[in-house]
C-alpha cells in the first residue's frame, strides 16, 4: 500500500509540474484603486486551489467541532 501511495503522489506531482510548465504565461490581476499584480497563470491557479482546499478543510473542521459533546 505504501508503494501505491508513493506512486500516486509521484503521478500527481508530475501532472502538476507539467501544468506549471505549460502555463507559464504572465497575467495581470487588476485590483481596486488601480493596483495591478502581474504573475504567471500557474500561480493564480495554485492560489485558487489552495484557497478552496483551505475553505473545504475549515468547513469540515467546523462540522466536526460542533458534533463533539
Amino acid at each position: 500500500m505504501h508503494i501505491f501511495m508513493t506512486l500516486v503522489r509521484l503521478i500527481v506531482f508530475l501532472f502538476l509540474l507539467s501544468v506549471a510548465v505549460k502555463n507559464s504565461e504572465m497575467v495581470t490581476i487588476h485590483y481596486y484603486l488601480g493596483m495591478e499584480w502581474e504573475v504567471p497563470v500557474v500561480v493564480v491557479l495554485f492560489l485558487c486551489f489552495a484557497a478552496g482546499a483551505l475553505f473545504g478543510y475549515l468547513s469540515c473542521l467546523i462540522k466536526k467541532i460542533r458534533r463533539k459533546p
